[in-house]
C-alpha cells in the first residue's frame, strides 16, 4: 500500500510528496502567488506520464548538459510557477484524490501477483502477461568464453533466457495487462454500423483498441489526420473501419461506386509486403459481409496484369510510390474521384528521397477536398512539423503508447565488447555476436525468431552461420529477407514464416529493416537486434515485431558493444519506466 502524501506548508510555498512499494515517487514544490489550483489537480495524477517530456540522446558521444529538471522531465522552477494558493479544504482534495489512485495502483499490483502464484508457468508468461524473471548466472561453455566475450542477462522463461554467460544484467519490461490495449467503448459506442460489426465479428474483433476509438470520429467525418501509436496496436483497422464503412453507406445511398482507373481511397505503402498485408485485411473485412473492390499495385509483377484489374473498377488501390507515380504520368490512374489518401507508415515514406515528388502529384491530381490519413509507429517531431505545415488543418491523433514498446516485452542486452584485453575490431565484434548468437540457439528452441542486421552483408553471413549449425535442415530453418532478393522469393519466406502452425524446425527470419515496416508477424518468440539499430525509430520498430497486440508476449535480445552498452541499457531502463524513446510531438499534451 502508499504511504500517506505529505504535505508541509511554508511561508511562500507548499511541497507535495509522496511514495509506495511500487516505486511511484513524486515531489511539488508550490508558489503560493498563483490562482491556478486546477492545473495541479490534473498534474498530481499525470505526473509520471509527464516523463514523455523527457528523452534519450541519439548521439553516444554527447553527454546532456546539467539541467533543472527533475528524472520525469519537468522543470521544476517552471512547475512551481505554475501554481499558486490554495486553500486547505482543496489541498486535501487533491491530497486524497492522489492517494486513492496511488492506492488503485498498488491494489492492481497485488491482484496481479496473486493470481500468478495460483497459475502455473506458461512458456513465456502468464496469461495476463506479467512476467517471473530473476538473476541467474552459469557459467559459459569453455569452447566459447574466450572467443566470444559476451554477458547476457536471463530469466526462468522458456527459451533462450535460460542462463547464457558468465554474468547476468536482468532488464524486464513493467507488466502488461489486456485493459491497456482494449478502449472501454464498444464498436457500436463509436457508431460502427450493424453490417461492419457483423464482419469485425466474423474476424473475431469484439473491442477496439484504444487508437481504433480514438480514430474513429475524425476519420469517418473526413477529418485530415494524423493516426500514431506503438507497433502492433491495430493502426491499420483503425482507418480502414470508418474510411469501408463510409464508403460502404455512401453506395447505398447511391452517392458513390467503383468506376475504371479511378479508386476512392488510395493506400501508399513503403513495401510490396506491407502492401500484401493491408490487402488482406480488406479482403478479409469484404469476406465477412462488407463487400468493396480492393487491389494492389507494386513493382516486381505483370504491370499488363494490374492494368487489366485497373480497368475493371477498384475502391480501394493499396500501392508503392514508384508504381503509384508511374500510373500517374502515363494516365493508367485517374483520381478524379478519390475521397481519401492514407500514408501508412509515413515517416519511413519521407525517408525515401522520391516521395516528396509523389506526395506533391498526390496532392496535385486529387480534388481540393480529398482527406489525406497520415499513419505512423514513430513520428518524429520534424516530420510532424513538416505535415502539419503543409496540411495546417491537420488533426493529429496518438494513442497512449507512442515511441513505446509494448508493456508484454522482454528486453535482455548482450554485451558482445569481449575482453578488455582483446582487439577491438569490427571483424571481432561479428564473432562475439556470432558466438552469443549460436550459444542462444543451442539453449531449448523457439518457434519463431527475427533476426535484425543493418546490412545486406551481414545478414548473409548469420544465415551462413545459422545453417551450419544444422546442416541437415532438420531443426533449423533460415529464411532471408532484404532488398537483394526477388520481390516473389521475399513474399514467399515471409508468407512460410508467418503460416499460424506451428513448425516441426526453428525459422529464423534474417532481415534487414525492411521487415520492421509495418508488417504485422504473428506468435513471433523472439527478436534479435543482431546489429545496433542506427536511430530510437528503428529501436521501437524491430523489438515492436513481437508482444504484439492485446495478449502477445515476447523477448528482444539486444547485442551490443562498446558505447553502444551504455545506450542500450539507458533505453531498456528508459522502457520500463514506460518513457518514450525520444521526442513526442507537442499534440501528445493535447490528447495522450
Amino acid at each position: 500500500m502508499a504511504h500517506p502524501l505529505l504535505v508541509s506548508l511554508r511561508p511562500q510555498s507548499i511541497v507535495i510528496a509522496c511514495h509506495s512499494h511500487s516505486h511511484s515517487h513524486f515531489e511539488l514544490k508550490l508558489n503560493s502567488n498563483s490562482p491556478r489550483v486546477l492545473s495541479l489537480v490534473r498534474a498530481i495524477p499525470h505526473l509520471q506520464a509527464s516523463a514523455s517530456h523527457s528523452h534519450l540522446l541519439d548521439d553516444l558521444h554527447h553527454t546532456p548538459p546539467p539541467s533543472n529538471k527533475d528524472d520525469s522531465g519537468i522543470e521544476t522552477k517552471g512547475v512551481a510557477a505554475r501554481f499558486g494558493k490554495l486553500n486547505a479544504h482543496k489541498l486535501k482534495l487533491i491530497a486524497r484524490k492522489a492517494k486513492q489512485q496511488l492506492n488503485k495502483r498498488q491494489q492492481f499490483r497485488e491482484e496481479e501477483e496473486e493470481e500468478a502464484e495460483k497459475e502455473p508457468s506458461s512458456r513465456n508468461s502468464d496469461n495476463r502477461g506479467v512476467y517471473r524473471t530473476s538473476r541467474h548466472d552459469t557459467k559459459p561453455r569453455k569452447s566459447d568464453s574466450k572467443t566470444a566475450g559476451t554477458h547476457i542477462s536471463s530469466s526462468y522463461s522458456r527459451g533462450w533466457g535460460r542462463g547464457v554467460g558468465s554474468r547476468s544484467m536482468q532488464f524486464s519490461m513493467q507488466r502488461g495487462h489486456e485493459n491497456d490495449f482494449f478502449s472501454i467503448k464498444s464498436f457500436r459506442d463509436l457508431g460502427c454500423t450493424d453490417f461492419m460489426i457483423e464482419s469485425l465479428k466474423g474476424q473475431v474483433f469484439v473491442r477496439p483498441s484504444h487508437i481504433q476509438a480514438k480514430a474513429f470520429a475524425p476519420v469517418i467525418d473526413g477529418k485530415t489526420c494524423v493516426i500514431a501509436d506503438q507497433s502492433g496496436s491495430g493502426k491499420t483497422l483503425a482507418y480502414l473501419i470508418p474510411l469501408i464503412q463510409r464508403l460502404r453507406q455512401e453506395e447505398l445511398q447511391g452517392l458513390g461506386q467503383s468506376s475504371p482507373q479511378s479508386p476512392r481511397v488510395v493506400i501508399l505503402v513503403p513495401t510490396a509486403e506491407l502492401a500484401s498485408q493491408v490487402l488482406n485485411n480488406c479482403r478479409s473485412m469484404s469476406k465477412f459481409g462488407v463487400p468493396f473492390r480492393s487491389m494492389v499495385v507494386t513493382g516486381g509483377f505483370r504491370q499488363r496484369t494490374q492494368l487489366e484489374n485497373l480497368e475493371q473498377g477498384v475502391d480501394v488501390l493499396i500501392a508503392t510510390p514508384g508504381r503509384f507515380m508511374f500510373l500517374i504520368k502515363e494516365g493508367f490512374l485517374k483520381l478524379q474521384n478519390l475521397k481519401c489518401a492514407v500514408l501508412d507508415e509515413v515517416d519511413i515514406l519521407f525517408n525515401d528521397e522520391n516521395f516528396d515528388a509523389s506526395l506533391q502529384g498526390l496532392i496535385n491530381s486529387s480534388p481540393v477536398t480529398t482527406q489525406y490519413l497520415f499513419v505512423t509507429a514513430t513520428l518524429p517531431v520534424a516530420v510532424c512539423n513538416k505535415l502539419i505545415e503543409v496540411f495546417p488543418d491537420c488533426e493529429v491523433i496518438m494513442g497512449p503508447a507512442v515511441h513505446r514498446t509494448s508493456a508484454r516485452l522482454e528486453e535482455i542486452l548482450v554485451d558482445c565488447s569481449g575482453e578488455n584485453d582483446t582487439e577491438k575490431t569490427p571483424e571481432t565484434a561479428f564473432l562475439n555476436k556470432k558466438s552469443a548468437l549460436l550459444q542462444l540457439v543451442e539453449q531449448s528452441p523457439v518457434s519463431k525468431t527475427i533476426i535484425f542486421c543493418n546490412k545486406i552483408e551481414t545478414c548473409r553471413k548469420v544465415e551462413n552461420a545459422l545453417k551450419r549449425t544444422d546442416r541437415k535442415g532438420t531443426l533449423v530453418r533460415v529464411l532471408p529477407f532484404h532488398a537483394a532478393l526477388a520481390q516473389e522469393s521475399r513474399l514467399a519466406n515471409m508468407k512460410e514464416f508467418m503460416n499460424l502452425s506451428r513448425p516441426k524446425e526453428s525459422l529464423f527470419l534474417v532481415c534487414t529493416d525492411r521487415a520492421s515496416r509495418g508488417i504485422d508477424f504473428a506468435g513471433v518468440d523472439h527478436v534479435v537486434l543482431f546489429d545496433f539499430p542506427r536511430d530510437p525509430s528503428e529501436y521501437v520498430r524491430r523489438v515492436g515485431r513481437t508482444a504484439r497486440g492485446a495478449r502477445g508476449n515476447g523477448k528482444a535480445f539486444i547485442f551490443a558493444v562498446g558505447k553502444q552498452v551504455f545506450l542500450a541499457r539507458k533505453i531498456i531502463e528508459r522502457n520500463e519506466k514506460g518513457h518514450p524513446l525520444h521526442d513526442v510531438p507537442f499534440s501528445y499534451e493535447q490528447v495522450g
